[in-house]
């Protein structure tokens, strides 16, 4: 996969792509990232790439020229990427989200600063407006860090252990079970003896058991689009009942 990022501080990405897994996912190809400041394509002296907004009003917009020339410019070799913009009015990113960009060969993410982009930039050059939740961050920085760490790790053999991302939290669509590692008993709090008992079915139905419990009692919204097997309504129909005799 190629990743170019569009920002005028391409510093802020150096420590989190020179670290971990995305590390790891560059150094085995899995996934070219480059950081370009878009302010190299600014057609002026100055190299300014914001302006008063029309109308008058409070803070400065983005230019459309510096991102028109840079985007055009990154997909010169006929490359058809996905360009995201990193905005509050976008869609809410999933990890439904997550795995659909991670089945593109070429992404670009533009990380806008000041009060906003020009409208123009929205319709004729992104296909993608994306918001990693309700709240107000400096830039797009942050959030295309977010997204591109949730997407690399997703690409093939970028993770040790394959299984890891299909049983993450959202990948199935529930909350992940709870985990434990040695010791058994730890200061008096002892790992639940299922874990232990080396039955791999009863693992298997307690994982499942406690992932129903933990999106109903945390993420209980979760619930009302995931399509529920026989055994989970029961399994979540005993959890209800459970909850409502603690309560």
């Amino acid at each position: 996969m190629k990743i170019d990022v569009l920002s005028l501080f391409p510093e802020m990405f150096h420590g989190v792509l020179e670290s971990s897994i995305l590390k790891k996912a560059r150094d085995k190809g899995a996934v070219d990232v480059a950081v370009t400041d878009f302010r190299e394509y600014a057609d002026n002296k100055h190299k300014t790439v914001d302006d008063y907004p029309y109308g008058g009003g409070a803070g400065m917009v983005l230019k459309p020229q510096p991102i028109f020339d840079a985007v055009a410019d990154l997909n010169k070799e006929g490359s058809k990427a996905r360009v995201v913009l990193l905005c509050p009015q976008g869609e809410r990113y999933t990890q439904k989200k997550a795995e659909e960009l991670s089945k593109e060969e070429h992404l670009i993410f533009v990380c806008g600063h000041y009060e906003g982009y020009d409208e123009r930039i929205r319709e004729h050059v992104v296909t993608d407006e994306i918001s990693i939740g309700d709240f107000v961050l400096t830039g797009g920085e942050l959030g295309a860090l977010v997204i591109i760490d949730s997407v690399v790790r997703l690409l093939p053999d970028v993770l040790g252990n394959k299984a890891s991302a299909v049983e993450d939290s959202f990948s199935t669509g529930l909350l992940e079970h709870p985990h434990y590692t040695r010791p058994s008993d730890f200061r008096g709090m002892k790992v639940p003896d299922v874990l232990t008992s080396g039955d791999h079915k009863r693992i298997a139905e307690w994982r499942e058991e406690e992932s129903l419990r933990r999106t109903f009692l945390r993420r209980p919204d979760l619930l009302e689009n995931y399509e529920l097997s026989e055994s989970q309504k029961k399994m979540l129909d005993q959890i209800e009942k459970t909850h409502r005799s603690d309560v």
